[in-house]
């Protein structure tokens, strides 16, 4: 290539004016964006969103080369460059100005993705969307990129036909296949939720914040989850059809397969049917404490196969849907307060009795417990005269869970009132006699 062709004295002296105002605009251009970045920062800085501050910090390279093209560009429009310049003028433009324009359409998108991980895929429930967000991230830049030099290379009048013709035909319905399919994974996690919390809310079964919650959580794990593998399974089951592939044998041979399964897995199918109907029936939720299968625990999750539950232990007990028999939820809309205690046989019960009243109906009115109490805990009637002491029935009623904590609280104060009131806590005594019987006692009571 013949450089003194294009570059000798009478161009550079063409090309001093328009390099030097292209310079200038470059300079003029680098500091109106400090600038503006400074005063959108301080803007940004005041609003609770993340958006505009990571929009700033994506952006920063891009407007810096967009400054640099604009002070080319204007450059370049006004120079007088030889006529044997033009081909190579159009093609070299054209390629910095696609190439800047994808590059910053992708520098958008990641942005925008990134503001959807930071603050939008925290607030749902299931973690698909920051799984679909994450791979986006990653795979946007490498498709864009790819596409954007094919079409770079279609500009300088490189192509490859077999290329183009693909992209031709599935191109097109691919992007929109994808789009959609994204478009409706993260709206079912974001608006599905919302939907199945007002429709919880708007039913009159529920009577606490916390039960709508847990029922909510619930209903949300469980058709989120089946409402995202449906749509995947569309999605793949289109793409397979736009590369030919038969979806009639694919589903009749899933239809054949399924049904083999169903045979062979009848446990499976129980599960999967148990777990619908506790589910719909509201049997216990997420966060409740339930025995089933004569396992205690809190239902750390469930789903329509299997339920999980943690006991006190810490241990994790995987009870699948079809072996529940009995469920006992221990938290359902209320709980209760139910435990009996000892006094010596001496005691003045109804002393005793008044006592365990006042000081219940004292934690029930103690601002840091009343709003857990629904009923103050009350002596109830003697439940047993035991070998030791008489115990005392003590009942109460409490929010869903609170139970054990109202109870250790009560516990408590009721010791230290007792010790203050004379009453005695009794606990098993044994006699033992040594040598002679006491004046009370013959031979004949021995015997």
């Amino acid at each position: 290539m013949d450089l003194g062709r294009y570059i000798n004295s009478e161009t550079l002296r063409l090309l001093a004016l328009p390099v030097g105002i292209g310079l200038i605009v470059i300079i003029i251009t680098i500091f109106l964006r400090r600038y503006l970045y400074t005063y959108i920062h301080k803007v940004a800085s005041k609003t609770k969103t993340h958006f505009d501050d990571i929009i700033i910090s994506e952006t920063r390279t891009a407007t810096l080369l967009w400054s640099i093209w604009l002070g080319i560009f204007i450059g370049y429009k006004i120079a007088n460059t030889p006529t044997i310049w033009a081909d190579i003028e159009s093609k070299v433009i054209s390629v910095l100005f696609v190439a800047l324009g994808i590059y910053t359409a992708i520098i958008i998108v990641i942005a925008i993705l990134k503001w959807h991980r930071n603050e939008i895929c925290p607030r749902t429930s299931s973690t698909i969307d920051n799984v679909i967000v994450t791979a986006l991230i990653i795979i946007v830049p490498i498709i864009g990129g790819s596409l954007g030099i094919i079409l770079i290379l279609q500009m300088l009048g490189i192509e490859n036909q077999a290329v183009n013709s693909w992209l031709s035909q599935h191109l097109i319905s691919l992007t929109v296949l994808t789009i959609i399919t994204i478009t409706l994974l993260l709206s079912t996690v974001v608006v599905a939720p919302r939907l199945i919390q007002k429709m919880v809310r708007s039913s009159r079964a529920e009577q606490t914040d916390e039960e709508m919650k847990k029922r909510s959580d619930t209903l949300v794990s469980v058709i989120v989850t089946t409402l995202e593998i449906f749509i995947l399974l569309i999605f793949v089951l289109m793409v397979l059809s736009e590369f030919n592939f038969n979806i009639t044998a694919i589903l009749t041979g899933a239809g054949v397969l399924g049904l083999a399964i169903s045979f062979g897995a009848q446990s499976l199918v129980k599960d999967l049917i148990a777990g619908f109907f506790i589910i719909m029936e509201n049997q216990y939720r997420k966060g409740d404490v339930v025995r089933i299968a004569d396992i205690s625990g809190a239902v750390e999750e469930i789903n329509l196969r299997r339920t999980i539950l943690r006991d006190l232990d810490g241990i994790a007990h995987v009870v699948p849907n079809g072996e529940i028999r009995v469920a006992s939820n221990f938290t359902k809309q209320w709980s209760r307060v139910n435990f009996n205690i000892s006094v010596a046989r001496d005691t003045d019960l109804d002393k005793a009795m008044a006592v365990i009243n006042r000081v219940g109906q004292e934690l029930a009115e103690d601002p840091v417990w009343a709003s857990t109490i629904l009923s103050p805990p009350r002596a109830l009637r003697v439940d047993k005269i035991g070998e030791s002491g008489i115990e005392i029935k003590v009942l109460g009623e409490t929010k869903p869970s609170k139970q054990w904590d109202v109870m250790g609280e009560l516990r408590l104060r009721l010791k230290k009132t007792f010790d203050q009131e004379g009453i005695e806590i009794p606990w098993p005594h044994t006699k033992v006699y040594f040598g002679n019987l006491p004046p009370n006692l013959s031979i004949k009571d021995i015997h």
